[in-house]
């Protein structure tokens, strides 16, 4: 449990610079209603917050529409934001950092979307992120969950600077005492201490011939297909550890996360935005399955894809994710100002 006694979020000023250092080492620094030091920068989602309120009706909505009102702004916000990534950043965790102006990594980050394996979706904005990857790289790290090193976050395009961790203190303070947020200018202290990537031989990224001609496939049926049929050609015995993991992760999870992200490559952020909050309530809710929880149904010939349309389907206006339709430096639809706190009064 966190120490009710210290903050959960670092905040300081400094002349005209703001750090904010989330502050939950001991859990990875997920987000949770309570919303980094140690070893992990964000390791995403509470996913024992969202078990215990399992039972309750919504009890994690506040939070995860206070994620989503921010996922909005680290995108479009005007100033210069920078992330320094010394550790785990995943899932939502990872979603402050993509965004940013500047995402800066290290040799001890590890990067991954892992939230289809445990029958949830890939949230927070990553289904468009993920959808504009090239080729089919995106379907791959969505429906695999997939880690990357620092070095191949960057290569991806899911970090724009590698800079070595010991390095990475010094980085900060010179960035502090720039005190300013023109763009260049901060961009030419990063790139002081910035290195170029090479990624190894092995990597996954240098398998995308492979991964394209077996994630555009219409479904995750005939993914697996056909990554059975490529695992028999020479080299490529990493696809073994690829099948095993897909096979033992949630069907429900893997399914919506493949449907939401071909969504996303046809799809504005803000839409994208709305459809994920939508997923998210409804997986919370157990509307089609309780996959989150516990995987139901277990196979995936088993999944119906009629019901699972349920998921994706719009709520009444007043109750979706209320972005506005220009993109705006801020935007005021905080949860406090939405309908559903509204709700929550009058039901309490």
């Amino acid at each position: 449990m966190a120490n009710p006694d210290e903050p959960v979020v670092l905040g300081e000023e400094i002349d005209r610079v703001r750090l904010i250092t989330l502050n939950r080492p001991r859990q990875l620094n997920v987000i949770s209603p309570k919303v980094g030091v140690g070893r992990a920068f964000s390791a995403g989602g509470d996913l024992k917050v969202f078990y215990d309120g399992r039972k309750l009706k919504d009890s994690c909505l506040e939070v995860v529409y206070r994620m989503y009102w921010l996922c909005y702004h680290i995108h479009t916000y005007k100033k210069t934001q920078v992330a320094l990534v010394n550790g785990i950043s995943m899932g939502g965790g990872a979603s402050l950092m993509v965004p940013m102006r500047f995402s800066v990594v290290t040799e001890k980050t590890v990067f991954a979307t892992p939230e289809a394996s445990i029958g949830h979706h890939t949230d927070c904005g990553f289904s468009y992120m993920l959808s504009h990857l090239p080729g089919h790289l995106g379907e791959y790290f969505a429906l695999t969950g997939a880690r990357l090193n620092g070095k191949e976050v960057v290569a991806a395009g899911l970090a724009t600077h590698f800079v070595p961790s010991e390095k990475l203190l010094e980085l900060e303070k010179k960035l502090i005492s720039l005190n300013s947020g023109d763009v260049n200018a901060v961009k030419s202290v990063i790139e002081e201490f910035s290195v170029e990537v090479q990624i190894d031989e092995e990597s996954v990224l240098n398998k995308q011939a492979v991964i394209d001609e077996c994630f555009s496939k219409d479904t995750v049926e005939e993914i697996l297909k056909s990554l059975e049929m490529e695992l028999g050609k020479e080299g490529n015995a990493w696809i073994g550890g690829v099948l095993k993991g897909l096979k033992r992760s949630s069907p429900t999870g893997l399914k919506i996360a493949l449907r939401s992200i071909r969504e996303g490559r046809i799809t504005k952020l803000s839409e994208c935005l709305k459809k994920e909050f939508r997923l998210t309530i409804n997986i919370l809710r157990s509307t089609i399955s309780g996959d989150i929880y516990e995987w139901d149904p277990l196979t995936l010939d088993k999944v119906n894809d009629v019901k699972m349309d349920l998921v994706f389907q719009p709520f009444e206006d007043h109750l979706e994710l209320q972005i506005p339709e220009k993109e705006e430096c801020r935007w005021e639809g905080k949860y406090e100002n939405s309908v559903y706190a509204t709700l929550q009064q009058i039901n309490e």
